[in-house]
């Protein structure tokens, strides 16, 4: 089995898991994410490999983080994520990506972030539901953090943080990657 069909498995039986834990039907799961009854049937039936956003907007629904969705060694005390184990979850072909470094689901999920962003490389990200925050630190580089339509210039050494609830953009305007650390906190499912 390669390590995109375990991936795969592991989302279908996490997806299905935990929409169970939340009593969310099929239908309720598609209107609190936004994301189609039959895209769900599909991922729940290990037949397709959803986008980062696709998994994003359901694991917002059900108030967990991408990590719980993908996980397939769930429930240790201590969970130890070597580097070869970390979720590449977004990448271009100009060399920018995303890492989920590791995950927790204590008070509501909590996700770590590894990003690189080369020049003239953007992310963009729907909102997330309220009381979502995001807190980075620029490790390297400048980075255009749009929230709102308003932009802010994170230089590296800077830190932000900014509730998650509108649409929000990370970009590189910059000559130099952008290396950065971030963490989103999400509340529980109410």
């Amino acid at each position: 089995m390669t390590d995109l069909d375990q991936l795969t498995q592991s989302l279908a039986r996490n997806l299905k898991r935990w929409r169970g834990e939340r009593h969310f039907t099929l239908d309720a799961l598609a209107a609190r994410s936004g994301v189609s009854r039959g895209m769900i049937i599909q991922i729940e039936q290990a037949r397709t490999n959803p986008s980062v956003g696709t998994t994003v907007k359901l694991a917002d629904a059900l108030g967990v983080s991408i990590t719980t969705l993908l996980d397939y060694e769930q429930g240790a005390r201590v969970r130890l994520v070597p580097e070869e184990q970390v979720v590449r979850m977004w990448s271009t072909e100009a060399g920018s990506h995303t890492s989920l470094l590791v995950g927790a689901d204590v008070r509501g999920p909590l996700e770590l972030w590894d990003w690189r962003l080369v020049p003239g490389d953007c992310s963009d990200s729907d909102p997330h539901p309220p009381g979502t925050v995001e807190m980075l630190t620029v490790r390297s580089g400048r980075l255009t953090l749009v929230v709102d339509g308003e932009e802010h210039e994170v230089a590296a050494g800077t830190s932000a943080t900014f509730e998650a609830d509108a649409p929000h953009t990370y970009r590189n305007d910059g000559t130099e990657p952008v290396e950065m650390t971030m963490v989103v906190a999400v509340p529980p499912a109410g």
